[in-house]
């Protein structure tokens, strides 16, 4: 059972005491499972009682007994235990362990993609920056993958032109204000929103979203209904020109500051070894798939199991489709890109453990870890692509 389908189980279990006269509330939209916290056990926890207990009128505790039966009788739950002020931590079994669910889920392709913003159309304001145009580039993307359409407009006319620059400049923009009679065109085949161009030399695409930013996978055409008021992004400016750094390193000292810190634009940014947030992330993809060719060498591939040394990477990978989610719908890419880091950080201090060490030989284990490893590759590489950096497979 995957983090998705249990998230499910939990929401089916809420409805089921509801529709006994057990509990008198809304069925949420949606229940948050992660691997349990200190003190916590099993495989997933979710805070689903402690979310409901006001609008029950009851402690929390009490509300956890309730739907701890209800849960606890599912396929697919071996066991479900309460710990702290109503945590209801859920045991898997009759089934694949945990790891082995996330890591097929992941395989699966899109993981992570979701629908929060199904249907709506995301104005975003955005000044003559490019710190501003990388972030607006970015969050097209992101939000894509939550089911919503970003439209990036300029706000306000565009700055004096300087024969003499050799920077990114934007081309003209149309009129900040889209209406559902004259919305923004889109390319009646649109780019896959997470590819990125390799040649590309510019950190920012050179045109606002209504001339040649990537586009969601299906456009929506804006409608009174699904248009939301327009966001302005207003991040605070670079404070040199970041071109130099070249596209992924420029991208990523604009992308990974919060928009209210100012960036730091230096060679920092560029450097090949353990200091540099940027290199962790980039050089934990290019080990999983080292990991890969390494193991065909040796004559195994792998297989979805069980890695109990591997808590703190499960447990970034599980909160991997949140913190989409919440980039998506607080506009904010920095999340993505820190999360990148602890994934990476995570992924490091157990790649010494996928493969075989002298004479060993090639165990169930070794698959396991190499099948989780290649699932963190696949989320690495996926989140890079939607920040616009390139994830190479030798570094």
């Amino acid at each position: 059972m995957t983090p998705v389908e249990l998230s499910r189980t939990v929401l089916s279990a809420v409805r089921r005491a509801v529709d006994a006269g057990e509990l008198s509330v809304a069925v949420p939209a949606r229940a948050q499972v992660a691997p349990p916290g200190l003190g916590g056990c099993g495989d997933y926890a979710t805070n689903i009682a402690l979310q409901l207990a006001r609008p029950a009128g009851r402690p929390a505790a009490q509300v956890a007994e309730i739907l701890r039966p209800h849960l606890a009788g599912t396929d697919g739950v071996a066991d479900v235990t309460i710990t702290g002020p109503g945590f209801l931590n859920i045991r898997l079994g009759g089934g694949e362990t945990a790891v082995a669910s996330l890591v097929r889920e992941i395989g699966r392709g899109s993981y992570g993609h979701g629908d929060a913003l199904a249907g709506q159309v995301l104005p975003l304001r955005i000044p003559y920056d490019i710190r501003a145009e990388v972030v607006a580039d970015t969050l097209v993307r992101i939000i894509a993958t939550q089911g919503g359409q970003a439209l990036v407009q300029y706000d306000g006319p565009p700055p004096p032109t300087d024969p003499t620059s050799t920077g990114p400049t934007s081309a003209d923009p149309t009129p900040a204000d889209p209406t559902p009679a004259d919305p923004a065109p889109t390319d009646p085949a649109p780019a896959d929103p997470t590819s990125t161009d390799p040649t590309s030399t510019d950190l920012a695409l050179t045109d606002p979203p209504h001339t040649g930013l990537p586009a969601a996978p299906t456009p929506i055409t804006p409608t009174h209904s699904t248009l939301a008021t327009p966001t302005p992004l207003r991040p605070v400016p670079a404070p040199e020109d970041p071109t130099p750094l070249g596209v992924d390193a420029g991208r990523w000292a604009l992308l990974r500051p919060a928009g209210h810190d100012r960036p730091r634009i230096g060679d920092a940014h560029l450097l090949q070894r353990e200091s540099n947030p940027l290199f962790r992330v980039r050089y934990a993809h290019a080990r999983t798939r080292a990991l890969t060719r390494n193991a065909a060498a040796l004559g195994f591939t792998a297989t979805p199991g069980d890695v109990p040394e591997a808590d703190e990477l499960l447990g970034a990978l599980a909160e991997y489709p949140r913190v989409l989610r919440v980039a998506a719908t607080h506009r904010a890419p920095d999340r993505l890109a820190r999360h990148l880091v602890t994934t990476a950080d995570a992924l490091l201090a157990l790649q010494h453990l996928v493969l075989p060490l002298g004479d060993e030989k090639p165990s169930a284990a070794h698959r396991a870890r190499l099948a989780l490893a290649e699932a963190t590759g696949t989320v690495l590489a996926g989140g890079l692509s939607l920040l616009g950096i390139s994830a190479p497979d030798y570094l």
